[in-house]
């Protein structure tokens, strides 16, 4: 059939179910649990009551059988038309795949060892207009997974079996924070100022108030608020927003952890991100060697979460690549980009080129865990200079699988360098700066370690998936009128 003559036919069946006085959007139903606990329960001549969607149908004349599905799993129900009421086994003729029902039996193993229910009384929950994607062959269009994610999930097993595991990789970090005395708080997601990165933010208008705010590109300043406040351990699992590109890396909405830890430093927050990490792979994936594969299903990498993890200094990354690297001029290091094979621009500053030196020759070329340690200053103003090299800033980089993962500073804690160092970041903007951040800072913050953490990219790296739109439920796509 075609899709319209579908639909119609579809229509219809609601129709005769409307007219036989039956609601083809039913209401509660109560079950003894779900499809999974069901059949992880089975006990054959038990009667069971269960509920989900209709997702095979294998019609033998009198005798039915069909599979009903939810999140959990798959169970087949069997329905002999005989032993139901004339009324019911009519109703039961209108179902089509994709139907909510519930069901009422008794359970039995079939002759080829298969876990079912023998129907004597089921309920229309919800009757499906519009017919399912192929199960076999699944949705193949990347738009419409993406745009109808709920019919990803019906119909990609692959695709539901990574959003199962984003929900337990943030249960385990969860667990993992409170069992070491941290505390989850939550902090402003409108700001009167955009602090805590450098990015561009959304702008709204707050009526009330008559006060233009800002949607948080970051919750750090305010996590740091709460240090001067007493607390010694937070963190925060938020949402952020960035007013930037979108790719295979970026979503203008997007997860963050963020982690302080009063009295710590950057090696103590790499400890413990190390240890976190690690344990979720044991934990949610069962093994610390992350397999990658292409579309193909064959392995294309594998990640090795085994600790220790490797330490390296950005300045002894950079002379991998050129030995001479930080002896030449920066027209000289312009110029040795070419060879190189990494586009820069003339007017970058020279510690940009420089970053951008690592980001493709040392950054997108590691695979496996890499904390790359005390960065130029210039490139993170709200860390704690270093103490032997006041060039560089107590930093980790850390990089997986060819992307940052996760930053973690000493957290800087001297109100007149901070003011400085935000002052040379906002420049002439001098109303971008955070006057009451640096009023708490004046009350005295401990030193600190603090670390971020890309949710999104954590789960990528730990799910195989190949683009942040495969690990966020609804990403964000331009609309289809202006496509």
């Amino acid at each position: 059939m075609e899709e319209n003559e579908l639909l119609a036919f579809r229509r219809q069946k609601l129709q005769q179910l409307l007219e036989r006085k039956v609601n083809p959007f039913g209401g509660r139903f109560d079950v003894s649990g779900t499809i999974g606990e069901v059949r992880q329960n089975f006990l054959e001549g038990s009667p069971v009551r269960t509920a989900g969607r209709i997702t095979a149908l294998r019609n033998m004349g009198k005798s039915q059988f069909m599979d009903v599905s939810d999140l959990s799993g798959r169970l087949q129900i069997y329905v002999n038309l005989k032993e139901l009421p004339a009324e019911q086994a009519e109703i039961f003729q209108l179902l089509d795949i994709g139907d909510f029902i519930g069901v009422e039996g008794e359970s039995f193993i079939t002759k080829t060892g298969e876990p079912t229910i023998r129907v004597e009384r089921f309920q229309i929950l919800s009757k499906t207009l519009r017919p399912l994607p192929d199960k076999w062959h699944g949705i193949s269009d990347v738009e419409i997974r993406n745009r109808q994610r709920y019919l990803d999930l019906i119909a990609n097993p692959a695709s539901r079996d990574v959003f199962l595991t984003r929900i337990r990789i943030v249960r385990e970090i969860r667990r993992f924070l409170h069992d070491r005395g941290f505390l989850e708080v939550e902090t402003p997601m409108m700001q009167p100022i955009a602090g805590g990165a450098a990015a561009q933010p959304f702008k709204t208008h707050h009526n009330a108030l008559n006060i233009d705010l800002f949607l948080r590109i970051a919750p750090e300043l305010y996590l740091k608020r709460l240090l001067v406040g007493g607390f010694t351990k937070v963190f925060e699992l938020n949402r952020n927003f960035r007013n930037e590109g979108i790719s295979r890396r970026h979503n203008p909405e997007f997860t963050m952890l963020e982690v302080y830890w009063a009295f710590a430093d950057f090696e103590l927050m790499a400890n413990l991100v190390e240890e976190m990490i690690s344990t979720l792979a044991e934990s949610v994936l069962g093994s610390l060697q992350v397999a990658h594969k292409d579309s193909e299903g064959n392995i294309k990498r594998t990640i090795d979460l085994s600790r220790p993890w490797k330490r390296a200094r950005y300045e002894d990354l950079i002379r991998q690549v050129d030995d001479m690297w930080f002896e030449r001029s920066r027209d000289q290091k312009l110029m040795h980009c070419r060879n190189l094979g990494v586009e820069v621009h003339p007017e970058m500053e020279e510690f940009e080129i420089t970053q951008r030196v690592f980001e493709k020759l040392v950054e997108e070329q590691t695979i496996d865990p890499l904390f790359v340690t005390h960065l130029p200053k210039e490139l993170v103003p709200l860390a704690k200079q270093n103490a032997e090299n006041a060039a560089v800033v107590d930093v980790y980089e850390l990089i997986i699988n060819g992307q940052e993962i996760s930053p973690g500073y000493s957290e800087l804690n001297d109100p007149t360098v901070q003011r400085r160092r935000l002052l040379d970041q906002v420049g002439e903007e001098i109303q971008k700066l955070d006057e009451d951040f640096l009023l708490a800072l004046e009350h005295g913050m401990p030193p600190a370690g603090g670390i971020g953490v890309g949710i999104d990219r954590l789960v990528m790296m730990l799910t195989g998936a190949d683009s942040i739109r495969d690990v966020i439920l609804f990403p964000h796509l331009k609309p289809k009128s202006q496509e």
